[in-house]
């Protein structure tokens, strides 16, 4: 999906060029670096972006200075999308949380600058999520109608008889959100706010926030000079009331608020082009000591809230990494190897895997078990991560990783337990790869717990990596929440290696494990998300959250085991949340919690109890979906025919002063994974392609021959009335043409539409 929108953003500046400035020049099609001219998406958005869709290319004109455009034939299948101008001021807010969390927000203004102001088009907003983020919100404006995205309980079916379903919108392969908002009149200007939630990266010690903010040439705006201006604004919260010491930025930002904990930067310029990198900016805390640190952030509920519980926030930072030793481990990398692996998935796989062998340290041991309905053991035994037996492991996955079978988790992770069992002074780990939906799953689930100890010794870890839509990410979250572990999910194949790689770093460099607190003897009621508490690593700081009744002790005591296998205690400080929305913080990590406790345990109450969060946070999840609410109070003026409006009426007064209508986007959830599909060894991102009908063969024939020729034996007004034929219609059509031969161009025609059957 990601190629098509990259391909018809490419069609659509190819097609832009018909577009006369005057004197100015006409748009061109950007000039990607050699390393990636042959990529299939070098045109998708790499910063908040709008797009013309183009069905017909006779509406593709200059709004303002009509020129002469020679007559085009056939439609544009799949539509062409044309990247809008970017006009005016464009404005990025930033507002960091706990080293942990950023909520961004970007608007700006677009022109339709290539339709005709006589014809219309939809827009798309498209917006580069960031990994691991999560959209908030957009909002449109343009003329007198506005638009706004609204999140809505899927069981709730009051109105929605009434709601339009919308074919296409939310997330394009990756992390692509679109968003089509209709029929906009050529010139118009959008007015556009997007809104969205992404983690903040740490690695040695440095805290980084990436937003995507590279805006390509051809957005800024042709012809006479126009006033571009840039400005940014972010804000920094920590928690321990620590300095913070700037690294890098991309944009020249000056420090404009200064408190223990707290900076705010701001940078505004008028610009000739607007800009040409991501926003970047790192920063470090250089007071933090070599020691585990954290605190505690207490909030109470708002009145609206629907649960009346008080909530905190506990937030736990590995410290200066210098000298930190990590647990020494043993791993059983469990390896997906089914029918559905085939291609470039298994091919990431492998490059990832062996990458992570190689990351091994000498005295840590290893196992691999490759599985679809049977299982393949590079050896029976751990073996110690030597050079040598590196090797011959990297050997033996070339030769043993061939996709193909069904898929069986169960009998492999039965396997690596027992592998496991004799794990001393050491982590012992399951690190557990694949793209598919399993029946047992829940039992799975039960079978892990009665695994899982609450003694001294530490019990397996499990880390999930799932590929692909196809698989169920809540079974492998769950999973990883029983084990004290991660879960990563890679929605697109090119994420396999570096997302895969990052989870193996994650789960390599544990430097505090069987981590407890001290505060369930203190209050009436707690519930802490999750309540297995995964291992803190040096690879990012840990947060989690929670709700209780009753008096929060004033101080909290952190317990866990050390790399060493001593004791280690720790007291944070407790403080009020002032200004910062631990709900909001913490909203995404609940939702998808609750989602997966509520599909192990099939409760109702959860899912009803998830979708609340979810609407009360604007969070999408499982049981909410994305509306788009459509005002327009244009039409009110139409329906008056004539008559003067009351200067009293007020547009905010409700449904009698404006017109308004819900588009219901398809869901934005990744979902509970696809048995058949995984029965059936479907690759992920796969889809059945349903063969053009009698039409649409002979409208492609059409615009590819019979256009440039139309003027000699047909016309546009005949070619567009035989794309509404039916089936029966067309073959009949093609036979007659066929029986024409003596005529050239007839049997032209008649080739392109057979070749378009084969297709």
């Amino acid at each position: 999906m990601a190629e098509e929108f990259s391909k018809s953003v490419e069609e659509g500046l190819r097609l832009s060029k018909r577009i006369y400035f005057g004197n100015d020049r006409a748009v061109s099609p950007p000039k990607p670096p050699p390393s990636m001219s042959k990529s299939h998406t070098a045109c998708l958005p790499t910063a908040p972006m709008l797009y013309a869709v183009i069905h017909d290319p006779a509406i593709v004109d200059n709004p303002d200075v009509p020129s002469y455009q020679p007559y085009v034939h056939g439609q544009c299948d799949p539509p062409a999308l044309i990247p809008l101008h970017m006009i005016g001021n464009v404005h990025l807010q930033a507002h960091c949380y706990v080293n942990a969390v950023a909520f961004v927000t970007v608007s700006g203004s677009w022109r339709l600058h290539c339709v005709s102001g006589s014809r219309t088009c939809d827009c798309i907003v498209a917006l580069p999520v960031p990994p691991q983020g999560s959209i908030l919100g957009v909002e449109v404006s343009v003329h007198r109608k506005s638009y706004s995205t609204q999140l809505v309980d899927m069981k709730d079916n009051n109105g929605k008889e009434n709601m339009i379903r919308a074919q296409d919108g939310g997330f394009v392969g990756l992390n692509l959100f679109t968003l089509r908002i209709p029929q906009i009149d050529g010139g118009s200007n959008l007015s556009v706010k997007i809104s969205w939630y992404q983690k903040i990266l740490y690695s040695n010690d440095v805290f980084c926030l990436n937003v995507p903010f590279n805006f390509p040439d051809f957005v800024n705006p042709v012809g006479k000079k126009m006033e571009k201006k840039e400005k940014i604004e972010i804000i920094m919260n920590a928690i321990t009331g620590s300095e913070i010491l700037c690294k890098t930025m991309s944009h020249p930002l000056k420090k404009v608020r200064h408190n223990a904990g707290s900076m705010g930067f701001s940078y505004e310029s008028d610009v000739l082009s607007w800009s040409k990198t991501d926003f970047s900016f790192s920063y470090a805390v250089p007071d933090s000591s070599s020691h585990i640190s954290g605190g505690v952030l207490l909030e109470s509920p708002s009145v609206d809230d629907f649960d009346q519980r008080e909530m905190f926030c506990m937030y736990l930072s590995p410290g200066n990494l210098q000298g930190r030793k990590i647990f020494r481990k043993d791993i059983v990398f469990v390896i997906d190897i089914s029918g559905s692996m085939r291609g470039k998935l298994i091919d990431h796989t492998k490059n990832a895997l062996s990458a992570a062998l190689s990351k091994l340290n000498p005295h840590d041991s290893f196992s691999i078990i490759a599985f679809n309905g049977e299982i393949y053991q590079f050896s029976k035994s751990m073996e110690l991560a030597s050079k040598d037996a590196v090797e011959r492991a990297i050997e033996w996955i070339n030769m043993n990783f061939i996709a193909g079978g069904d898929t069986n988790i169960l009998h492999p992770l039965n396997t690596a337990i027992e592998m496991l069992s004799d794990a001393q002074s050491s982590v012992p780990i399951i690190f557990l790869v694949t793209d598919g939906t399993v029946e047992d799953e829940r039992q799975i689930c039960d079978m892990m717990k009665n695994h899982m100890t609450n003694g001294e010794s530490i019990s397996p870890r499990i880390y999930t990596f799932g590929i692909g839509s196809f698989c169920n990410h809540y079974f492998l979250r769950m999973l990883s929440m029983i084990g004290r572990g991660q879960h990563v999910a890679a929605l697109d194949v090119d994420l396999i290696e570096p997302q895969m790689l990052k989870l193996f770093d994650k789960a390599s460099s544990l430097v505090l494990a069987n981590i407890t607190m001290d505060i369930f003897n203190d209050v009436d009621e707690v519930e802490v998300c999750p309540s297995h508490i995964p291992d803190l690593s040096s690879d990012g700081p840990l947060l989690l959250c929670g709700r209780y009744k009753g008096s929060f002790p004033k101080d909290l005591e952190i317990k866990g085991v050390l790399p060493d296998f001593s004791n280690f205690v720790i007291d944070l400080k407790i403080q009020e949340a002032k200004g910062i929305p631990v709900q909001r913080i913490c909203a995404r990590d609940q939702i998808e919690y609750l989602t997966a406790q509520a599909w192990l345990s099939k409760d109702e109450k959860l899912e009803q109890m998830v979708a609340k969060l979810s609407l009360q946070t604007g969070f999408t999840s499982e049981y909410t979906s994305m509306t788009i609410l459509e005002i327009d109070l244009r039409k009110k003026a139409k329906e008056s025919d004539g008559k003067k409006v009351s200067k009293k009426s007020n547009p905010q007064s409700g449904a009698k002063e404006q017109e308004q209508r819900v588009i219901l986007l398809p869901p934005l959830g990744i979902g509970f994974g696809n048995l058949t599909a995984t029965a059936e060894n479907i690759q992920p991102g796969s889809e059945e392609t349903k063969g053009p009908d009698g039409a649409e063969i002979f409208v492609k024939a059409a615009t590819n021959c019979c256009g440039t020729c139309c003027n000699y034996c047909c016309c546009m007004c005949c070619i567009q009335a035989f794309t509404r034929i039916n089936n029966q219609c067309a073959i009949a059509f093609t036979q007659l043409c066929v029986g024409l031969g003596c005529f050239s161009c007839i049997n032209c025609c008649a080739d392109i539409c057979c070749s378009g059957n084969e297709n």
